[in-house]
């Protein structure tokens, strides 16, 4: 529903109510005390959240032609990513040293900050943008489709690690929770600085071709996390496996906007969208899938399949 309103209204002002409701939310974790009204507010935020994200993508592949637009949306991400790394241990110290409704207070001053300044940056009046093309013309579309899935696959990476590989590095190393969330920063960390220069090389080379770099690699790499007989070998794959998800899933926004740009339109909310619902899709689906093999076959074998099936999307 954000999608079609942003592509119907314009991306200005389904953004600047999105960091409203963001900013509102956001307060009433500082202040509240009822466990309803704090379930009330997360589900609000994450209204809040598709009102700031999916017009923010949106506005790049309106203002960005196609050769500069993966290197664009790659910096985009990137960002995001920076900002869940940095996230938790600001947050940390702030609690720890202000109490526990500082962060909340800061993050809500940020935001506030952010709709300041896209009041005066965002134009009043937004250019023609064509004519608005429903979910089912966008999904008829292969290439579309294809990053779709994609997306899925890249966030099911991150959510099948995420759910079963902690167990293993704390039963072959006995690594501290501390020193298991150091290897995921490090995931991570690759992600980030890799997500713009994959983008950047999907403008040169073209979208499917980083995309299928990617998933080969993700075929080769996935296993050895669970393979590998030092701490330090096993953070340097999943470096590799943080910089393959970069492949995978850098190439998939822009190659989007492409395609309804090429169908003569602008709808480029609700063809994120598409890709928003498929990046959730993966995080459900990744654990769920990654816990049953686990459970039957154990780690290696697990990822071994798994990888089979990222080397099985080549053949689409």
């Amino acid at each position: 529903p954000v999608a079609v309103l942003t592509d119907r209204y314009g991306r200005r002002t389904p953004m600047l109510w999105g960091l409203a409701g963001l900013a509102a939310t956001t307060l009433v974790f500082a202040v509240s005390k009822q466990y309803w009204l704090l379930v009330l507010a997360r589900s609000l935020q994450g209204i809040a959240g598709a009102a700031t994200w999916l017009p923010g993508m949106a506005l790049l592949a309106d203002h960005f032609p196609s050769e500069g637009r993966g290197r664009a949306m790659g910096t985009a991400f990137a960002a995001a990513n920076m900002g869940v790394l940095l996230g938790p241990p600001l947050s940390g110290l702030l609690d720890q040293h202000l109490g526990p409704s500082a962060p909340f207070l800061l993050g809500a001053g940020l935001v506030a900050l952010d709709a300041v300044g896209r009041v005066f940056l965002l134009p009043e009046v937004e250019p023609v943008r064509g004519p608005r093309l429903p979910f089912r013309q966008l999904l008829s579309n292969p290439i579309i489709r294809l990053f779709a899935g994609a997306m899925a696959l890249g966030s099911a990476l991150w959510g099948l690690l995420e759910s079963t590989l902690p167990l293993d590095l704390d039963h072959r190393f006995a690594l501290s929770p501390a020193l298991i969330g150091l290897c995921f920063a490090a995931m991570a960390l690759a992600h980030t600085f890799t997500s713009p220069l994959m983008g950047q090389l999907s403008d040169r080379i073209g979208r499917v071709k980083v995309l299928r770099m990617g998933l080969l690699l993700c075929l080769l790499l996935l296993p050895l996390p669970a393979l590998l007989p030092r701490p330090w070998l096993v953070v340097l794959a999943m470096m590799g496996l943080g910089s393959t998800a970069s492949f995978i899933m850098s190439p998939c926004s822009p190659a989007v906007a492409d395609q309804v740009e090429r169908l003569g339109s602008q709808s480029f909310a609700s063809a994120f969208s598409i890709l928003n619902l498929a990046y959730s899709v993966g995080l459900m689906v990744g654990p769920l899938v990654g816990g049953a093999l686990v459970q039957g076959l154990g780690l290696p074998i697990a990822l071994g399949i798994c990888g089979l099936g990222f080397g099985a999307y080549l053949l689409t």
